[in-house]
């Protein structure tokens, strides 16, 4: 492995964590040694990290003593576990979980948003859920240009949102409808294959979802914007990866969409795919597997005086979560922040 820090990946046999070893190789992240953690049942497994194969250790606190940053894609309870123990062995830890986000003493970063933030990091970065990750890469650049008074969004969340039990679900329960079988449900409220599901973890304050209000809170930190107004509406679809949301935007200043299709091209990390007289716009199909968010339908919000609509897709394992978390991590390690 080349020159550079010790990295641990916390959850490198789940999707995210064997998405994130991907990235890592993919985009010649200074490694000199990778430390891939898991499950104790898990332990000794053999992952590939390239041309290389590395061995699965159980996930113990002890472990971050030979690490210098850990990438964690494991749920909360676990985050909250290690987390403060890779801290204690001053192991900078960028946790993918909901644990931190909302924590006032840990930022919660999207680097193409909110990048200096990282600094003042104390061992512990957050990053966002993979709904606000797209959300923000595309809408921060007109708040930075016009300013925005509310934001309506509604998510169309594809099955590996859920991780590979939900992608498994739906080709299990597709292959049922052809085949006329018996629907078996396990991992989401109802049968997803051919369906839509309006519901996405569960039901919180005035009866939004705890997903639809992570799209609330995490926005207003990540865009230093406390009084934005936001609301969501979270939606499960039949759709193996790739997010996609349709956003309408109120802006505090006049825009026209001519203005929002230039700002937006030249924002970092976005695509703009907008030619719909083509048939030309963004869909999961065309960006999964890629790490831009890319947008599209771009017109006026014929509802409001200064609105604003378009249409977004992105890979949520990849921007989403791992390579938003492996960014971080590339801005840690320039800026010697660990």
């Amino acid at each position: 492995m080349a020159q550079g820090i010790r990295l641990a990946i916390v959850g490198a046999t789940g999707a995210v964590g064997q998405e994130m070893m991907k990235i890592l190789w993919d985009r010649k992240f200074p490694v000199s040694e990778l430390i891939c953690m898991a499950d104790p049942k898990e332990a000794g497994q053999k992952l590939q990290y390239g041309d290389q194969q590395v061995t699965v250790k159980a996930a113990r606190e002890t472990e971050f003593a030979n690490a210098d940053v850990a990438l964690f894609a494991v749920n909360t309870e676990i985050s909250q576990l290690l987390a403060p123990a890779a801290k204690r062995y001053n192991c900078v830890v960028i946790d993918n979980s909901y644990a931190y986000r909302l924590d006032e003493q840990v930022p919660l970063v999207v680097p193409e948003v909110n990048p200096d933030d990282i600094a003042w990091h104390k061992g512990l970065i957050s990053n966002p859920n993979c709904s606000t990750i797209i959300l923000t890469v595309a809408i921060n650049p007109i708040h930075q240009a016009v300013g925005l008074e509310r934001v309506i969004v509604s998510t169309y969340q594809a099955v590996s949102g859920a991780g590979i039990a939900g992608l498994n679900e739906l080709k299990k329960q597709a292959e049922a409808v052809h085949n006329n079988e018996e629907i078996k449900t396990e991992v989401f409220q109802y049968q997803i294959a051919f369906n839509l599901i309006p519901h996405i973890d569960s039901f919180v304050e005035e009866q939004y979802t705890k997903e639809e209000m992570k799209l609330v809170w995490e926005t207003r930190k990540i865009m230093h914007a406390p009084e934005l107004k936001i609301a969501a509406t979270a939606v499960r679809v039949p759709v193996y990866r790739s997010h996609s949301e349709a956003v309408n935007l109120q802006t505090k200043q006049p825009l026209t969409a001519e203005a929002a299709r230039k700002i937006l091209s030249g924002a970092p990390g976005v695509i703009v795919q907008d030619d719909p007289n083509n048939n030309i716009y963004p869909m999961p199909l065309f960006t999964s597997l890629k790490d831009e968010v890319f947008v599209g339908r771009i017109r006026k919000d014929i509802s409001c005086d200064q609105g604003i609509a378009f249409w977004i897709a992105a890979d949520q394992i990849r921007k989403g979560a791992a390579t938003n978390a492996i960014q971080i991590a590339e801005i840690v390690v320039k800026e010697n922040l660990y």
